[in-house]
């Protein structure tokens, strides 16, 4: 709206559907004599003094033509991104299902009566998550995986009697680590971070940081730089000292692999975006947070359980309640009491898509399509393993023959976007100056992952 007010009749900006003669009494009403009263304690110098320059007013199909115009000048690059955020195919059935107006105008379920379906799906969706970690309960989400990972920590602290310290390996997402950081800032604990060793955390360093006053260990499987480590030897020395296992886990790849509960983990987080989610632009996600039964009392956020009401009949109500902040304020477990619910229905229709056998599958093609473009690239002069003979699941690191970062725009002319330039995440825990870091996923055909091996040998 310019300075002068109400837009005129016809102004292409004229849509607010009250008439001059709405607004005279609106105004009447409420006692003041112009539009611009109600904007009086605006400094003067950030009010527009003159009409805006807008192009002439455009039919319904000539606007739908602009924009189609518009984006076809959209370049669409083949990805090749990952570090957290990843490219798997989402069936079309999920956003169709979404798209329901039950789901989009779902109540805040704390009155079951009202909110069944939306209990039932969060119910669901937690029996997916347990299923995935192999263990005994789950939540209703937290908003990312790196809100889980700090949550599951706090967590940790608590059930094992208000100790200090926390060990995390290097390898962790250095996202993850930051919010962790940030988390703990208050909370009066120290982080104790492992260096890594040809691309997975250090089992000697590890052994030596873990002492009595330990509350969890934290591992990431297939880790930040995509290197699988093992979750057996690092729930052996947490167990020793009387300290949980925080398992990080990749949900697509736990179709495949062993799971963070059959490795020993006492708390499993992960980032849900692979399931069901679209990449855009990284957010939002949706936190996976699981856990064994004993430990159910700790855990933050929503849980929905099943029940019979007086007529024998199974419904569905948040349980454990008193645990949350608006009924115990600043003696809650977490401050988080909400979820994620659209992007966890999201996750819970695309694995009820697939099913077992195509989650299963899933993880294979990823897997093989991705050793298939290591192969190919690491016979180009130039390009070298990160972490030679590190065995990895779907994503992986090399050195480049000139910066990754110039590379990745060099590819990008060419339609694909190459990965991620590990610069970006420079530390002195992870260990990397430079690398470029590459996902593949079950989308990616041979004739992409040829293309992008051609481009960056170009």
């Amino acid at each position: 709206m310019a300075a002068g007010g109400l837009c005129p009749p016809g102004d292409p900006m004229s849509y607010v559907p009250h008439s001059a003669e709405d607004v005279g009494a609106m105004l009447e009403t409420i006692g003041v004599g112009s539009v611009e009263e109600l904007y009086a304690d605006i400094p003067q110098e950030l009010v527009l003094d003159r009409d805006l320059e807008l192009p002439a007013p455009l039919s319904e199909w000539e606007v739908v033509r602009l924009l189609r115009s518009l984006a076809a000048l959209n370049q669409l690059p083949v990805c090749f991104a990952g570090a957290g955020i990843y490219d798997h195919y989402v069936p079309a059935a999920v956003d169709q299902i979404l798209r329901r107006a039950e789901f989009y105008t779902a109540y805040t379920p704390y009155q079951p009566e009202v909110a069944q379906g939306t209990l039932q799906a969060i119910y669901e969706f937690q029996t997916i998550v347990c299923e995935l970690a192999g263990l005994d309960v789950a939540n209703a989400s937290m908003y990312d995986g790196a809100s889980a990972l700090a949550e599951a920590v706090h967590m940790a602290s608590v059930a094992v009697g208000g100790r200090r310290r926390l060990v995390v390996s290097a390898t962790v997402h250095p996202h993850y680590r930051k919010v962790l950081q940030t988390y703990v800032a208050g909370l009066g604990l120290e982080v104790r971070t492992v260096p890594q060793q040809n691309g997975a955390g250090d089992p000697d360093a590890l052994a030596d940081a873990v002492n009595g006053d330990t509350a969890a260990v934290v591992v990431q499987s297939p880790n930040f730089f995509g290197v699988l480590e093992g979750w057996d030897d690092a729930a052996e020395v947490a167990h020793r000292h009387g300290a949980l296992l925080v398992a990080v886990f990749d949900p697509v790849a736990s179709a495949l692999l062993k799971s963070p509960g059959e490795s020993g983990a006492d708390v499993a987080v992960a980032e849900g975006q692979p399931l069901g989610n679209a990449m855009s632009f990284g957010g939002p996600g949706v936190g996976l947070l699981a856990a064994r039964r004993e430990f159910i009392r700790q855990m933050p956020g929503r849980i929905a359980g099943a029940t019979v009401d007086a007529r024998g009949r199974r419904g569905f109500v948040l349980t454990l309640q008193t645990r949350e902040q608006h009924i115990r304020r600043e003696r809650a477990t977490s401050n988080i009491c909400t979820n994620q619910a659209l992007n966890a229905l999201a996750a819970t229709v695309h694995v009820a898509v697939l099913g077992l056998s195509g989650m299963r599958q899933a993880a294979e093609v990823s897997l093989r399509k991705a050793h298939y473009a290591f192969e190919r690239l690491t016979a180009v002069n130039g390009f070298e393993p990160l972490f030679p003979g590190a065995p990895f699941f779907k994503e992986f690191a090399v050195r480049t023959p000139e910066p990754a970062r110039e590379l990745i725009a060099k590819a990008l002319d060419r339609a694909y976007l190459a990965g991620v330039d590990l610069a970006r995440f420079r530390d002195a825990a992870l260990g990397v100056e430079d690398g470029l870091l590459i996902a593949v996923t079950e989308k990616r055909s041979r004739e992409e992952i040829d293309g992008l091996v051609a481009a960056l040998a170009r």
